[in-house]
């Protein structure tokens, strides 16, 4: 199945043009995760991911994730472009919210910035946010993008989207 695009709005750009295979970029924005009250991340030295067909991911800098929130969770990944993830849940007021992070110890020399960087999954915090928005969660379970207003989609993660 080949997906229709969504019209793109003033403003905003679609995922469809973003490149496969995928880039990392530092972006200025700022991007916030909360949980409880709990700041858990707070940068505006984010790196980002992006993907055709999907939101990005952003990767926070380990030095601006709280202190005493992260514990390296069992298990990982491979990822074709940026290597073997490593998974990390955070631990906010008692409450263990299990794998909802992942990194790159030793990421691909493409995707080398994104060493020293742990992204997360929007679904389980309160409140993800890039400049100001509250971001939506990629559809699906699997994929870890964050979904702005400014982003056109549609995007990869719902319901007979894995063939795209």
């Amino acid at each position: 199945m080949t997906p229709r695009r969504d019209p793109v709005g003033p403003g905003q750009v679609s995922v469809w043009d973003f490149p496969r295979p995928a880039v990392a970029e530092p972006v200025g924005a700022h991007v916030v995760i909360e949980h409880h009250g709990v700041i858990v991340g707070d940068t505006r030295r984010a790196v980002r991911t992006l993907e055709t067909s999907h939101p990005p991911s952003y990767y926070i800098p380990k030095d601006d994730i709280a202190t005493g929130v992260l514990r390296q969770a069992s298990g990982g990944s491979f990822c074709e472009w940026k290597g073997s993830a490593t998974y990390w849940d955070v631990i906010v007021d008692g409450e263990v919210l299990s794998r909802v992070g992942w990194s790159y110890p030793a990421p691909t020399p493409n995707f080398d910035c994104l060493r020293g960087h742990i992204a997360f999954y929007a679904a389980p915090f309160d409140r993800c946010v890039v400049d100001g928005q509250i971001a939506r969660p990629q559809p699906g379970g699997f994929y870890g993008g964050w979904i702005t207003t400014d982003l056109a989609g549609p995007f990869k993660g719902g319901p007979g989207s894995m063939g795209w």
